[in-house]
């Protein structure tokens, strides 16, 4: 097996786990064993749990990112583009919710000291992400830059609200009473121009 065949079948096998048994079974041991290596050779690509879970969490982000570049991209008006991006971050997440969780709910979960020493280095790594994303939609909001950063932060806050709605019930086997369709226009009349 090559190494980069190695370090993406490492991150296949943690997804897995993660997906199947949660955090606390995402372990160097468990992820050797079903590899059928030993735990060295695990920790030689990611010598943290915390660089293991960074390295699954920020091509999410970045392909997020992508997405919502691409369809505000094309939008000519502040609602076109506001429509084109909660369409497309919707479909992105309730296309894979558990990679949603896995993104914006098991982060919540870690102890702070179990994260605080690579905090840092994360987040050095996800603010240029996130401005990306949040600076394409602004720009086609206003031309008040700080008050049009912040309602990009709230519409795409309100896109994951949404999702968050249609994960628990997933979750929980309770379907809610209207489509994620509906859903999804009913924001977009919420957020854009009577």
């Amino acid at each position: 097996m090559s190494g980069k065949n190695t370090k993406d079948q490492i991150l296949i096998i943690a997804r897995e786990l993660l997906a199947s048994d949660g955090l606390a079974a995402v372990s160097f041991d468990a992820i050797a064993r079903r590899l059928g290596r030993t735990k060295q050779a695990v920790l030689y690509w990611y010598s943290t749990k915390h660089d293991l879970l960074a390295a699954l969490f920020l091509p999410w982000l970045e392909a997020e990112a992508d997405i919502a570049v691409q369809s505000v991209s094309r939008s000519s008006s502040r609602d076109e583009a506001i429509d084109s991006f909660v369409r497309a971050i919707a479909a992105f997440h309730l296309d894979d919710l558990d990679r949603f969780r896995m993104m914006y709910l098991l982060p919540q979960t870690i102890p702070p000291s179990a994260s605080e020493p690579h905090s840092v280095k994360l987040l050095e790594k996800v603010h240029p992400v996130t401005d990306r994303m949040y600076a394409v939609l602004a720009d086609k909001l206003s031309n008040e830059p700080v008050a049009v950063r912040q309602e990009a932060f709230a519409i795409h806050s309100a896109v994951l609200g949404l999702v968050l709605m249609f994960g628990l019930s997933d979750r929980l086997k309770d379907p809610l009473k209207h489509s994620a369709s509906d859903m999804i226009d009913a924001l977009i009349a919420a957020l854009t121009s009577k």
